[in-house]
């Protein structure tokens, strides 16, 4: 993990602060958000009928791919000195570029954009952030995530 304070944040701007260890996305993975989300399309939890799609297989729900942000970004992004929490606060932009297919590993790059005070004690950052799927050309998605930390 990297941490900075008022006077050094601006040094991580524009760098990538972390590239994630690889997470597998497995079928029992799938089902259970499919279970949470209540939504049990076949392409995700039916194996026999997804084989019939062009994707040959089950794929993750786009949602699932984006949740894992938090996981992947656990150490590679940056954290302010002595923070006392840090909260999601939405996405500029999101776009779920190729499916995550049953079995396959994904990991994040994450890009701080920018970090600015928004009022004392209170930072806001923009991360541009890449999930890669191991061994495909196209990533998974692609993110602009913005969070808030307060010190």
């Amino acid at each position: 993990m990297q941490t900075a304070n008022p006077e050094s944040i601006a040094d991580f701007v524009g760098k990538e602060t972390g590239v994630s260890d690889w997470v597998v996305i497995d079928q029992d993975r799938i089902n259970k958000f499919a279970d949470v989300t209540e939504d049990h399309q076949f392409i995700h939890v039916d194996e026999e009928a997804a084989k019939m799609t062009p994707f040959g297989g089950t794929v993750a729900h786009g949602f699932l791919s984006l949740s894992m942000l938090s996981k992947l970004a656990a150490g590679n992004v940056v954290v302010m000195e002595n923070v006392k929490m840090g909260v999601n606060y939405g996405f500029e932009k999101v776009r779920f570029i190729n499916p995550v297919k049953s079995g396959k590993r994904i990991r994040g790059h994450f890009t701080l954009m920018s970090a600015d005070q928004k009022m004392p004690g209170q930072w806001a950052f923009k991360y541009a952030v890449k999930v890669e799927i191991e061994g495909e050309e196209k990533p998974a998605l692609m993110a602009e995530w913005l969070s808030m930390q307060f010190v």
